[in-house]
């Protein structure tokens, strides 16, 4: 028994049009979601080096200064930057903490870095889905041809 039957595949070619659509679907499916996955962690590696910029723009003339920060992206609460220093960062599931900008910086380098790699990694399913996709879809047309074919052969010739 090979591997592949071991782990419970089939081979595409022993599948009937039916099944090879339903597989075909199952893929477009699976690309769909990987696809709208792979957007969101691409705004999440933007946000982050957003993160970065923002905490390199800090500049000493504002010290003291009334501003407004930005609470969510629609929402904004008068502020004064007093410590140049030190940022409060949001860690997640709406927990923030005090920061140095310096440790802020890193922390967003690290989400950056971090982000890439799940992006590298989710490109390549990608790939696979695919490539899968594209053995389904020749595997299909080669039935779909012998099918006609054999249509044709059972006709009587007149």
């Amino acid at each position: 028994m090979s591997a592949s039957q071991q782990q419970g595949s089939v081979e595409v070619g022993d599948l009937n049009l039916a099944q090879l659509a339903d597989v075909r679907r199952q893929l477009e499916a699976e690309l769909q979601h990987l696809t709208a996955s792979y957007g969101q962690l691409k705004a999440a590696q933007h946000r982050f080096r957003t993160c970065i910029e923002a905490v390199d723009s800090i500049d000493p003339s504002n010290e003291d200064k009334e501003t407004l920060v930005p609470l969510t992206s629609s929402l904004y609460v008068p502020g004064k930057l007093s410590d140049l220093n030190k940022v409060i960062v949001d860690v997640g599931t709406g927990y923030y903490v005090e920061k140095s900008t310096e440790d802020a910086k890193q922390m967003y380098r690290e989400k950056v870095e971090f982000v890439g790699k799940k992006l590298d990694q989710l490109q390549e399913t990608i790939l696979r889905k695919e490539d899968n996709m594209r053995v389904v879809r020749d595997v299909s047309m080669v039935k779909v041809a012998e099918q006609q074919q054999q249509q044709q052969q059972q006709q009587p010739k007149a």
